[in-house]
C-alpha cells in the first residue's frame, strides 16, 4: 500500500516565519512516529520571506537547520516546485498574514488539492479581528466593548486624529489594548495606559495594518480550549496561560520559561462546560474547519466568561497550546496530526 503524500507547507512573508518552522518541524516528527510512518510521507514545501516557493531539497535544509533560508535573489513567486504535483494533501502551517487568512487557503482550493484547516472563509474571518469579533456578536457570544478604527482616521490631518483619541478614551477608558487586525502571535499589539501612549500604540498598529481595533482591558485569567472537527465538532479540555508579563505578547509566548501552561485549568466543572459550549459555537459563527483554538477571558468575581478571540491556525510548537490541549484530552501528538489529515480528505 503506498504511503499518502503530506505536502507540508510552511515558512512565509509574515512576522511569524520563525514560528512557522518550528511548528513545521513538531509536525514532521509527529508524522514520522508510531503508525503514522507507514501511512504518510512527508513532502516539505518552504516560502521564504520574499514569498519564494522551495521544494524539498531547500526546504528539508530549513527543517534540519531550525533557521529561515538566505534569500539569494531568485525569484520564484509564480513557480511551484515540482514536487508540489505528487503531494495528496496539503498541511499548510503557515502563520499569520498569507498563511491564515484565506490567501493560501484560496491557492489551494483553486489547485484541487484537500488541505488541513479552515477554508477561505473561516481563514479570513478569523484572521480579521474586527470581522471576528463582529462574527461574534452576532451569535450573541459575549465579548469585551471594542472599536474598529481605519488607518486613514489614524493618519488622518491634526484635527481628526485627536477626536478619534476622544472617542476611544471616552467609550474604552483606559488601560486598552490596540492591535492590528490581521496580524497573529501578539506581534504589534499595545497595552496603553494613558493619552500618550494610545497615540503611540495606534501609529504602530497602523504601520502594521489598514485596520486597527481598540479593545477595553480587562483584570481576568486567560482560558484556551482546543477544537477539533468539521460538521460535528469536539471542545478539548479547557487550559490556562499564566504568566508576569504586562499581557501575552510575542517574547512571551514564544520563550521558553516566560509562561506556564495550566492544563487542565483549576476553575469550576460549569466554567469549563460553558467555555467547551462557547467555543463550538465561536467556531461554527466563522465557519471554521478542522481545528481551532479559542480564547477566553474569566472573571471570576462575577462569574463573566468572554471570548476573546479565535485562531484559525494555531502554533504547533513545543511550547504551543493546542497540542497541549488534546493532549492532555487523550490524543497525542501523533494521532492529533493524523485525526487532522483524515478529517482534510473527508471534507472534500
Amino acid at each position: 500500500m503506498s504511503k499518502l503524500k503530506v505536502g507540508l507547507l510552511f515558512g512565509g512573508k509574515s512576522g511569524e516565519h520563525e514560528i512557522s518552522i518550528t511548528s513545521a518541524r513538531s509536525i514532521a516528527r509527529g508524522l514520522q512516529e508510531g503508525d503514522n510512518q507507514y501511512k504518510y510521507e512527508v513532502i516539505p514545501i518552504y516560502v521564504d520571506k520574499e514569498g519564494n516557493w522551495w521544494g524539498k531539497e531547500v526546504a528539508e535544509s530549513v527543517l534540519s537547520a531550525g533557521k529561515p533560508k538566505e534569500t539569494t535573489g531568485e525569484r520564484r513567486k509564480w513557480e511551484f516546485p515540482p514536487d508540489c504535483k505528487q503531494v495528496d494533501v496539503f498541511f499548510p502551517i503557515i502563520h499569520g498574514p498569507n498563511g491564515e487568512d484565506g490567501t493560501i487557503q484560496g491557492l489551494l482550493t483553486l489547485m484541487a488539492i484537500p488541505f488541513v484547516g479552515s477554508g477561505v472563509l473561516g481563514s479570513a474571518v478569523g484572521m480579521d479581528k474586527i470581522a471576528m469579533k463582529n462574527a461574534f456578536a452576532c451569535a450573541g457570544l459575549p465579548q469585551v466593548k471594542y472599536i474598529g478604527v481605519s488607518r486613514s482616521e489614524i493618519f488622518s490631518n491634526p484635527c481628526v486624529f485627536p477626536k478619534l483619541c476622544d472617542r476611544l478614551e471616552a467609550q474604552l477608558g483606559y488601560p486598552c489594548f490596540v492591535k492590528p487586525a490581521n496580524l497573529g502571535s501578539s506581534v504589534g499589539i499595545s497595552k496603553v495606559k494613558n493619552r500618550n501612549e494610545l497615540e503611540k500604540a495606534l501609529d504602530i498598529a497602523a504601520s502594521l495594518d489598514r485596520r486597527v481595533i481598540v479593545e477595553a482591558g480587562v483584570t481576568a485569567r486567560e482560558l484556551e480550549c482546543g477544537i477539533l472537527g468539521n460538521d460535528n465538532p469536539i471542545a478539548s479540555v479547557v487550559g490556562e496561560i499564566s504568566y508576569n508579563a504586562e499581557f501575552y505578547d510575542y517574547q512571551t509566548k514564544y520563550t521558553d520559561g516566560l509562561a506556564s501552561l495550566i492544563i487542565p485549568a483549576n476553575i469550576p466543572q460549569d466554567v469549563s462546560e460553558t467555555i467547551r459550549q462557547m467555543a463550538i459555537k465561536a467556531f461554527q459563527a466563522v465557519d471554521a474547519r478542522g481545528l481551532a483554538r479559542v480564547d477566553f477571558f474569566y472573571l471570576p468575581e462575577s462569574g463573566d466568561i468572554l471570548i476573546n478571540e479565535i485562531n484559525t491556525l494555531p502554533g504547533f510548537t513545543s511550547l504551543s497550546m493546542y497540542p497541549k490541549l488534546w493532549e492532555a484530552s487523550g490524543i497525542p501528538f501523533p494521532t492529533l496530526v493524523d485525526k487532522l489529515i483524515t478529517l482534510a480528505l473527508s471534507d472534500q
